[in-house]
């Protein structure tokens, strides 16, 4: 994940070269306005008590010319910067940069220029002068291709230049990247630990709420049938207790389930989901398109999206019918969980804020569109790479 300079799709070669051309001329408006603002505030930046207010307007006006480049960057070169507003310092250094290397992309473009007016010259006197030697002609070919070469490494180097001069100046800068990485780290950490204590005492609450009274009913049982008077009645008692033991191991199984389904690692993710779909309320449409084995942490952070999102769709959302798309194109890892139901699910509810955190914690996205009335999508991908 980046915040810096993105460019998501590469520019036509065409278009990039206009890019370049353009970047000479800004260049040049770049030189004139240091010129004709130095002069005039040249004296101001120098006395102490106007020095400020010079400075002032000195930055606001490189800030209009960077205002240009960044125009120039977005059109031609098909760069997204994100909200960011360098400071004045930043934005005179990146101006004064960006003019010499503009100035220097304008050189190189006029020697190369120059060297294609020479090649045709050379070209047309090949045909009129019969004296040339091919040792002549080699030479200057080989010249030639040598000079061509280098002005288009030239090129190639101070494109790039301008491409990184744009992200430090657009972009945050690394310190402030890596401080943002920090901040989500130590944020997704505290995330998934409070996730895991809610997972916890959810535990919890369903083995004492319900294996545990289950078990004291089953002892119960198994009492009184000891003590029955009769055999039919000590019969009707133990089918009973027999009865409850199944039901005590449906639900221990169900618990289980939720806090690590054994299937991933024996089946599958694949194969765990078929589990999900058997077990839930609502009917469940499952479309499994994933060619590539997956890591284990992934397949845990699907399985327990689509736990959770069916479980809450049967208990909360009055929906018929839920369906599962899960799709894996590369190294990103889709699931969809839609339901028909009346939606107005709440992204900070506890289950869903559990899933937020262990989707964050492997640097994935989770979105929760449910507008009232229905239905209800979410959407996570995970990264697999």
């Amino acid at each position: 994940m980046s915040d810096g300079v993105k460019e998501p799709v590469a520019a036509p070669f065409l278009l990039r070269v206009a890019g370049v051309l353009i970047g000479c001329l800004t260049a040049l408006l770049g030189l004139g306005y240091f010129v004709v603002a130095g002069a005039a505030l040249g004296a101001f930046l120098l006395w102490p008590r106007t020095r400020g207010r010079a400075h002032a307007l000195l930055a606001s006006g490189a800030r209009r010319l960077t205002g240009v480049e960044r125009w120039r960057r977005s059109l031609f070169f098909h760069d997204t910067f994100p909200e960011h507003r360098a400071s004045d310092q930043q934005i005179l250094r990146y101006l004064a940069a960006r003019t010499y290397s503009g100035l220097l992309c304008a050189v190189v473009v006029g020697l190369v220029d120059f060297g294609a007016v020479l090649a045709g010259i050379f070209a047309v006197s090949l045909t009129t002068r019969a004296s040339m030697t091919w040792v002549d002609v080699l030479s200057q070919v080989v010249l030639g291709g040598t000079l061509l070469f280098l002005a288009v490494q030239g090129l190639r180097a101070l494109t790039d230049q301008d491409a990184r001069l744009a992200s430090e100046c657009f972009g945050p800068s690394e310190r402030e990247l890596l401080q943002r990485r920090i901040d989500e780290l130590a944020t997704s950490r505290a995330a998934v630990v409070q996730a895991v204590d809610v997972e916890r005492r959810r535990v919890e609450r369903d083995l004492h709420d319900g294996v545990q009274q289950r078990l004291v009913a089953l002892a119960m049982l198994l009492g009184r049938a000891r003590r029955g008077r009769t055999p039919e009645r000590a019969d009707a008692l133990l089918e009973q207790a027999h009865k409850e033991a199944q039901e005590v191991l449906t639900e221990l199984r169900e618990v289980a389930w939720r806090v690590y389904p054994t299937a991933l690692d024996s089946l599958g993710l694949r194969e765990a989901l078929g589990g999900v779909s058997e077990r839930s309320a609502l009917p469940v449409r499952m479309e499994y398109d994933v060619p590539d084995p997956l890591p284990p942490a992934v397949e845990t952070a699907a399985y327990f999206v689509v736990s959770e999102t069916v479980t809450n769709a049967a208990k909360h959302s009055l929906a018929d019918e839920v369906h599962v798309a899960v799709r894996g194109s590369g190294t990103t890892l889709t699931v969809v969980v839609r339901d028909t139901g009346a939606g107005g699910a709440d992204p900070a509810g506890s289950g869903l804020t559990g899933l937020h955190s262990r989707v964050a914690a492997l640097d994935g996205t989770l979105r929760v569109d449910s507008p009232l009335g229905g239905p209800t999508t979410i959407t996570a991908e995970l990264p697999c790479a």
